[in-house]
C-alpha cells in the first residue's frame, strides 16, 4: 500500500508541476497583454512610459524689431531673449499665427531670419522643451511690410509642419516643406548650416516639397530655405536640423497669442519623446501565488480521489 501511495504521490507531483508551469505561462501572457493594452489606451501605464515634466514657465522676448516697425524689404531678422532653464529650448516664431521659423536658444538669446506677409504682421515667439511642450507667449510685435508686390497677386509662401527634425550622422534627413502662392517655376536654395554647398533646384508647381540632406558630423544646425518664383517674389524659412538621432518636433502649436499654458497653448502632437523603461512586477506577483495554490490544491484533490479508489479496491490510475 505504501509503495502505491508513494508512486501515486510521485506521479501527481510530476503532473501538477507541469500543470502549474503551463498555467503560470498562460497567466503571465495575458497579464503582459493587459499591460500593453492599458499602455496603448492610456499612454501612462505599460512596460515603457514617457517621463512627464512641466512645460517651460518662462517665455521668450522679442527685442528687435520694435513694435510698429515698417519695412520695405525682406527677409528681416527677428531677435530676442530666451530662458536658459531648462536647457536646449527651441524657439518658434509665428507671423499672423503661421509658423515662420525656428532656432535653438543659445546662452539666453535667439535670432531668426524670416519673410513677412504684405501688410500687417503680428509676430509672436514661443519656447518649447524637448517634449514639445510650449511655454508662455512672448510680447507681440506689429511689423508692416509695405513694399509693392510685383507680379502675382498672391505672393509665394513657405512653411513646414516641422520646426526641428533629426537623423543619425551619415543617414538621410528628409524634411517636407509646404510651398504655396506665387507663380512657377520656383527656384530653391537650401543652406543646411554645416558648411556644405547649398542645394539648388527648381520646382514647377506648389505643394509639398521634400528636402533631403546627409550630415557627416553630429551637431545642431541652422537651416535656411529660400524660394523665389518667376516674378521675383521670395520666401524664407529658418529651421533646426539635428544630427544625433531621429526626432521630430512639429509646428501644430495652436494660435499664437492664445497663452502658453501647456496643451491649451498648443503642444501639438510631437513625435519626439523621452522615455524610460520600467519593469512591471505585478504580473509575477500574481503568477507565483497562483502557481503555488494550484499545485497544493490539485495535489490534495488527486490524493483524495486515489485514496478512495484504493479503499474500494479499484486501480488507482484507471482514468489517469
Amino acid at each position: 500500500m505504501h509503495q502505491i501511495i508513494h508512486r501515486v504521490k510521485t506521479e501527481i507531483t510530476k503532473t501538477l508541476i507541469l500543470t502549474a508551469l503551463i498555467s503560470s505561462v498562460i497567466l503571465l501572457f495575458f497579464s503582459v497583454g493587459a499591460v500593453n493594452a492599458q499602455s496603448t489606451q492610456s499612454g501612462s501605464t505599460g512596460l515603457t512610459g514617457s517621463i512627464s515634466a512641466p512645460p517651460p514657465s518662462e517665455g521668450p522676448t522679442i527685442t528687435f524689431p520694435v513694435d510698429d516697425t515698417e519695412v520695405d524689404d525682406i527677409p528681416i531678422v527677428v531677435q530676442g531673449l530666451c530662458p536658459t532653464d531648462p536647457a536646449d529650448l527651441l524657439v518658434k516664431l509665428f507671423k499672423n499665427n503661421v509658423f515662420s521659423g525656428s532656432v535653438q536658444c543659445v546662452d539666453g538669446s535667439w535670432s531668426i531670419q524670416t519673410d513677412l506677409f504684405v501688410g500687417d504682421n503680428e509676430l509672436i515667439a514661443r519656447v518649447y522643451d524637448d517634449l514639445d511642450q510650449p511655454g508662455p507667449d512672448s510680447n507681440i510685435v506689429e511689423v508692416e511690410y509695405d513694399a509693392e508686390e510685383i507680379g502675382a497677386p498672391v505672393r509665394v509662401s513657405l512653411t513646414s509642419n516641422y520646426a526641428k527634425r533629426g537623423a543619425f550622422p551619415n543617414e538621410t534627413l528628409t524634411w517636407p516643406v509646404q510651398l504655396s502662392g506665387g507663380t512657377g517655376p520656383y527656384a530653391f536654395s537650401v543652406d543646411w548650416g554645416d558648411g556644405s554647398e547649398q542645394d539648388l533646384f527648381t520646382e514647377s508647381f506648389p505643394g509639398t516639397i521634400d528636402l533631403s540632406h546627409v550630415y557627416k558630423e553630429p551637431g545642431v544646425y541652422n537651416i535656411i530655405v529660400k524660394v523665389v518664383d518667376t516674378n521675383g517674389s521670395s520666401a524664407f524659412l529658418q529651421l533646426v536640423g539635428v544630427a544625433n538621432g531621429p526626432l521630430s518636433q512639429d509646428t501644430d502649436s495652436g494660435e499664437a497669442g492664445s497663452g502658453g499654458d501647456g496643451a491649451a497653448a498648443g503642444g501639438g502632437g510631437s513625435t519626439f519623446s523621452t522615455g524610460k523603461t520600467r519593469i512591471i512586477w505585478w504580473p509575477a506577483a500574481l503568477v507565483v501565488p497562483f502557481a503555488v495554490s494550484t499545485f497544493w490544491l490539485g495535489r490534495r484533490y488527486m490524493l483524495h480521489i486515489l485514496k478512495k479508489r484504493i479503499e474500494r479496491g479499484e486501480h488507482p490510475f484507471a482514468d489517469l
